[in-house]
């Protein structure tokens, strides 16, 4: 009943900070108590606290969880054939996301007849992205500890399993720190529990800042290019999810979708898939039923390398910059955009406003110019927030449809 609450209380504080900040947007901004006491102290504070608050517990949680789950495992074969279905999953979905996203891109046509000279100043200096082989190489790392001090997810992850290997084989040494990794899980736990506790105040104030800065006039240029964007996430994120969970596991959708609110409603608000990690694991042991050596393995990992939501974005965006610039594509250009854009989505942090970087990768992969980039940036923090909701409930799809292949699913606990 209190997670019920809670989830209530959070939409609410979300409706009223959108609700306040839009007003702010539209009659209070030239206040200077609104526009500087306001938003850019009191929200901006309270709200940087809160996701900071949150980020604070994703490195430990990560390590802790990942060595716990990799242990709990038992089993090296198992840990082997679990990173393949979840890596073969996030895989498929990132691509069938990005292949949606055109084809919708495509019959839509967002864009198309765009007047570049009454568009916002296209300026944009992208970031220079990894190359694949240094995306391999910067999964071993050098300094675990540098690493965690860095949030670096990838080599962190990497670590986390050999440590938790290295537990399962050293026997009876490794089953004495097993135990007292459980012991720091269950720790860990409970101070998620702590900021949940704060999240309906950190929420309010970051959606109240978001709507109070940006309001609705940056979306009206680009109203096409939104639409699209938002209709695909919507698409995959109802449909194509619904459809794998059904058809691969035979559970109930409708469970599912109930259950996973509260995560999405914290991935909406904070626009970070890292961010999000302690909420959905916990969500997936306490609320799906998902057993702790799958769910500390597989949502973890599909907060670093699973990015259908971003996909999505990169898709419609490089057709929308392409019809602005009166650019034409050719399906070897498309089919292109999908395997650039899946690959690029391993090794993409789980951090608001990534995407735009990893864009400008396959933005040059297929011609196009990168400074359209400056295009979408306004209405980017919004579709940001979307395509995060969509990323982790991929995230706990895939864990839940591998739990269920593993038999390691509660289903009393799933269903009730």
């Amino acid at each position: 009943m209190q997670s019920k609450n809670l989830t209530t209380i959070i939409l609410l504080a979300m409706l009223f900070g959108g609700i306040l900040g839009a007003i702010f947007n539209l009659f209070f901004m030239e206040t200077t108590f609104v526009s500087v006491f306001l938003v850019n102290n009191v929200f901006h504070v309270i709200g940087q606290v809160f996701i900071d608050s949150l980020k604070m517990l994703v490195v430990p949680l990560v390590f802790i969880s990942l060595v716990c789950g990799t242990a709990a495992l038992g089993d090296i074969s198992k840990l082997g054939r679990l990173g393949g279905k979840a890596l073969l999953f996030y895989i498929v979905t990132t691509a069938l996301a990005i292949t949606l996203a055109l084809g919708l891109a495509i019959l839509a046509g967002p864009g198309e007849g765009f007047n570049l000279t009454s568009a916002v100043p296209t300026e944009f200096i992208a970031a220079e992205s990894p190359s694949l082989a240094q995306t391999i190489i910067n999964m071993v790392p050098n300094n675990p500890i540098e690493a965690m001090a860095n949030g670096d997810m990838l080599p962190l992850i990497v670590f986390s399993l050999l440590f938790g290997i290295a537990i399962v084989m050293a026997g009876e040494s490794g089953k004495r720190v097993e135990k007292q990794f459980n012991d720091y899980n269950a720790i860990m736990m409970q101070m998620v529990n702590i900021l949940m506790k704060l999240a309906p105040l950190g929420i309010f104030c970051l959606i109240a800042k978001t709507f109070a800065l940006q309001g609705i006039d940056l979306i009206k240029p680009l109203l096409g290019y939104f639409i699209v964007v938002a209709s695909a996430l919507l698409l995959h994120g109802l449909i194509s999810y619904s459809l794998l969970i059904k058809i691969l596991s035979g559970l109930s959708v409708w469970k599912f979708f109930q259950k996973m609110r509260s995560v999405q409603v914290f991935a909406f608000s904070t626009a970070s898939s890292n961010a999000t990690i302690p909420v959905n694991v916990e969500n997936a042991k306490g609320k799906l039923g998902v057993d702790n050596s799958i769910a500390s393995f597989t949502i973890p990992l599909g907060a670093t390398i699973n990015m259908d939501g971003t996909a999505i974005m990169q898709g419609v965006a490089t057709v929308f910059i392409a019809n602005v610039y009166a650019i034409n594509l050719t399906m070897t250009d498309y089919l292109t955009v999908i395997m650039t854009a899946t690959l690029a989505s391993i090794g993409t942090a789980g951090v608001p406003g990534v995407g735009l970087i990893m864009l400008a990768m396959v933005l040059n992969q297929v011609g196009l110019p990168v400074e359209g980039i400056a295009l979408i940036i306004g209405v980017d923090r919004l579709l940001d927030m979307m395509r995060t909701a969509v990323n982790v409930t991929g995230d706990a799809a895939v864990t839940v449809i591998i739990a269920n292949s593993e038999k390691a699913l509660d289903k009393k606990v799933y269903n009730s």
